[in-house]
């Protein structure tokens, strides 16, 4: 019975992961997204996106015109910003502390990169650092 539920268990994974990966028109997008976009990114249209089937439910992958991309989880939140040196990641979607210290320590440097972390964030600059900070925006780690 065991192996009966979880050979049940890998069928109902594949079935999610056969649907994965579905592009979606803009309009298709959930409002906050939407919001999100309009608010952060003004001017920008969405060139593409697509939303992926997890266990947890739909996750959505934007790509903007001028090249971001923004990762949202399934709860419509954005997970994951990686943008390019002609527009960077939007300051206000940094948690103070982090911009804090960037413009002490790295003033002319710009955000190229933030991901959300299970204990913090982790941020990449256009000079190649790489940068860790804990969920209170402390500097954790450094790498370059």
């Amino acid at each position: 019975m065991k192996n009966l539920f979880v050979l049940g268990f890998f069928a109902f994974l594949m079935v999610l992961s056969g649907c994965s990966d579905k592009p979606v028109l803009p309009t298709e997008l959930p409002v906050p997204i939407t919001t999100f976009i309009q608010q952060n990114f003004p001017g920008q249209t969405i060139s593409f996106a697509k939303k992926d089937l997890e266990i947890t439910g739909w996750q959505y992958d934007v790509v903007l015109a001028d090249g971001t991309q923004i990762d949202f989880d399934t709860d419509e939140m954005w997970d994951k910003i990686q943008s390019s040196m002609t527009n960077p990641v939007p300051t206000q979607l940094i948690p103070a502390p982090i911009v804090t210290h960037l413009q002490a320590n790295f003033p002319d440097a710009m955000v190229l990169k933030i991901d959300k972390e299970r204990n913090g964030y982790e941020i990449e600059l256009a000079n190649g650092l790489e940068l860790r900070y804990n969920e209170q925006g402390a500097l954790m780690e450094m790498d370059d």
